[in-house]
């Protein structure tokens, strides 16, 4: 059996990444730093971090979000019981990605892969985006309006709350439309209903000014992405390119996360 007084692992990946409230974060470090190798254990796993991202294309490293983001989900359910009634951020130690949960009481590890889309909406969730910077020094969660610069590495995933096919894609401040996911074609892509899950490929940003505004679009049903496309290469060009929402059939949800552009 664990020690009480040893940090574990699920906990020991959320303090890596900075990813506690505060106070909840000072008093985990002040407990860690009390341990005999707590400074010690916490330097080798942001060392990992730093390899991961430095060594591995982003491909891989997408695997990797996904398959530490189930095992730290998992561990940090089996080790605190009182998780499952309330929201959780899966905090992964390679992407901090945006998982939110809710979980009735007993449900066991991975039961959630198994429900159908309508029960995942009844549970209050709706089709989000989450975007994180990647540094030497590791990831960084960004948030609605956060600064950013040509040249930041921006990877970006997505949790589909049930909904079935989607496309994501980022228009600018020159008015440019940049597709993401799919990577091509000419349909919406097929979408893994529950989990978070990190797009293939990394993103950098280019010297378009004012701001980047990344948009996630799903449905039930499969649709074409010049659907969702024409209309927002329209909006791109508008005044209302930062803030509007597109101007989309009822069938379509849509979601957006802002960067906000650094002068030069």
């Amino acid at each position: 059996m664990m020690s009480p007084h040893r940090t574990p692992d699920w906990l020991l990946e959320r303090i890596a990444l900075g990813e506690l409230p505060p106070d909840e974060l000072a008093a985990a470090r002040a407990r860690l730093a009390q341990e005999p190798d707590g400074e010690a254990r916490l330097a080798a796993l942001e060392a990992e971090n730093r390899t991961l991202l430095e060594q591995r294309p982003p491909s891989v490293v997408a695997r990797e979000v996904e398959r530490r983001a189930r095992r730290s989900e998992a561990r940090s359910l089996e080790t605190s019981p009182w998780l499952r009634w309330r929201p959780a951020l899966a905090l992964v130690p390679v992407l901090a990605v945006l998982l939110l949960v809710v979980a009735r009481p007993g449900t066991r590890p991975g039961a959630l892969e198994e429900e159908s889309a309508e029960e995942t909406r009844t549970k209050g969730l709706s089709p989000q985006l989450g975007l994180h910077r990647l540094a030497a020094e590791g990831p960084e969660a960004l948030t609605q309006g956060t600064l950013a610069s040509e040249g930041d590495v921006v990877q970006v995933s997505y949790v589909a709350a049930g909904a079935r096919f989607g496309v994501i894609f980022s228009v600018d401040g020159r008015g440019t439309v940049t597709l993401h996911a799919p990577e091509g074609g000419l349909d919406a892509m097929s979408l893994k209903p529950s989990g978070t899950h990190a797009l293939p490929q990394a993103y950098a940003l280019d010297d378009a000014p004012a701001f980047e505004r990344f948009f996630f679009v799903t449905s039930d049903e499969p649709f074409t992405l010049e659907e969702v496309l024409a209309p927002a290469r329209v909006l791109a060009t508008s005044d209302g390119a930062r803030t509007a929402l597109l101007p989309l059939a009822e069938r379509f949800r849509q979601v957006s996360f802002l960067l906000e552009k650094s002068s030069p």
